[in-house]
């Protein structure tokens, strides 16, 4: 018979295989592969994201030739117009009739808009009726003295026939002097009411408002029905001006200069002109004058400066230029040294200052970027030349962003 002990043992369970066989050590192996896969792909597609979003430009080479001339100043600025008036009238009036448009071309002397004439008219027709009635008085007093005359003649000699008393002869000479001076006094009313004709005239004809000069209607201020003052009056109510006139013969570029550069600037230097609106297209200018002050605000002087042709409809009033001024022409053996030698070029909008100092950043091939010093040279219709610091074909970001350093990742905007 077994003793109870042994039946004891044998409802123990034996652990020892069980241990053996456990999964656990899988599971965690398993579980240290899945995280490293987890993390190669968070560093591979989010990693690659978090990278800033940069546009690019390639370091371009160009030869220089010594006659082409070397900017020795940039500046910015306005074209302006020399000729450009606000017509209006002479005297307060209501608009009946305005002959202007916006980019009309007109003619000097020109009627751009009229003002009601009724009244002027109706002082112009009085004038002219107290001018016949002056003239009528004048013809009457004409004849009474040539009477007068007659009759003093003939009294002078009946007294030196003795037939006469000497009391005839001195009431006719007092008859004759009496109409020769109302005779004066006529002509003089006569020259009043002349006088007041051409006034009233004067008047009828500001009721015209006509262009001081030939050029192009910018603005069309008034419409019919309005009050026109050369004055401002009525509370806002009442216009100053009926169209504004440009000569566009008479265009210009004025820039300010900062004062610590303006001994670069002389008259009659050359310089290439670039409008904002058209960017690719260089306009030969010359530098006019430089206005004898400066501006203790900005530390600046202003130059104007004219353009060598004009006429080209691209160039309107008040467009945003820049300016290059270009150096004097060198002597012909200075300008062999630096004749058919190459200049690396890039896209002003890729520099950026720090610290007081010209910076690019360059493109690497892992996808970051590299800070760089750079010395400039000369700019060039919106690119600066690279003395030192970059080589041709490298490929640098336009417009870096603030946040960019060295080393940042970076993806490139095609």
């Amino acid at each position: 018979m077994t003793a109870p002990q042994d039946r004891l043992s044998e409802l123990r369970l034996d652990r020892s295989a069980e241990d053996a066989a456990s999964p656990w050590p899988r599971r965690v192996g398993l579980s240290l592969v899945a995280l490293v896969l987890v993390a190669l792909a968070w560093w591979w597609f989010l990693g690659r994201e978090r990278g800033i979003e940069v546009a690019a430009a390639v370091v371009t080479a160009e030869r220089a030739s010594g006659a082409s001339g070397v900017s020795v100043l940039d500046a910015s600025g306005y074209v302006t117009a020399r000729r450009r008036a606000t017509v209006s009238a002479k005297t307060t009036g209501k608009i009946v009739e305005v002959l202007v448009e916006e980019g009309m071309e007109v003619r000097e002397g020109q009627v751009l808009a009229r003002l009601d004439d009724s009244l002027p008219r109706r002082t112009m027709s009085l004038a002219e009726a107290r001018l016949a009635a002056a003239r009528s008085g004048l013809r009457e007093i004409e004849v009474r003295r040539d009477e007068a005359r007659t009759n003093l003649r003939r009294v002078r000699d009946l007294v030196q026939a003795g037939v006469d008393s000497e009391a005839r002869l001195d009431a006719a000479v007092a008859e004759h002097d009496s109409l020769e001076a109302r005779l004066v006094a006529a002509r003089d009313e006569v020259v009043v009411a002349e006088r007041e004709v051409a006034l009233r005239r004067q008047e009828l004809e500001d009721t015209l408002i006509r262009a001081p000069f030939a050029g192009v209607a910018v603005t069309k201020d008034a419409q019919p029905g309005e009050m026109i003052s050369p004055v401002s009056a009525g509370g806002g109510f009442t216009r100053t001006g009926v169209s504004t006139i440009v000569d566009m013969d008479s265009l210009e570029i004025e820039v300010d200069v900062n004062e610590a550069y303006i001994n670069r600037v002389r008259p009659g230097q050359r310089v290439v002109a670039t409008l904002d609106a058209y960017p690719e297209w260089p306009i030969p200018a010359h530098v006019i004058t430089t206005i004898p002050t400066a501006d203790r605000q900005k530390a600046t002087v202003r130059v104007r400066i004219g353009f060598d042709e004009l006429g080209d409809p691209r160039i309107l009033p008040d467009m945003g230029v820049k300016v290059s001024f270009r150096e004097a022409e060198a002597v012909p053996e200075a300008a062999d040294d630096s004749a058919d030698r190459e200049r690396l070029l890039v896209p002003a909008a890729a520099l950026r200052s720090d610290e007081g100092r010209d910076v690019l950043f360059v493109l690497r091939a892992d996808g970051t970027v590299e800070r760089r010093a750079v010395s400039l040279g000369a700019a060039r219709n919106g690119r600066r030349e690279v003395v030192s610091g970059v080589r041709a074909g490298e490929r640098v970001v336009l417009e870096p962003p603030q946040q960019l350093v060295d080393g940042s990742p970076v993806r490139v905007r095609e």
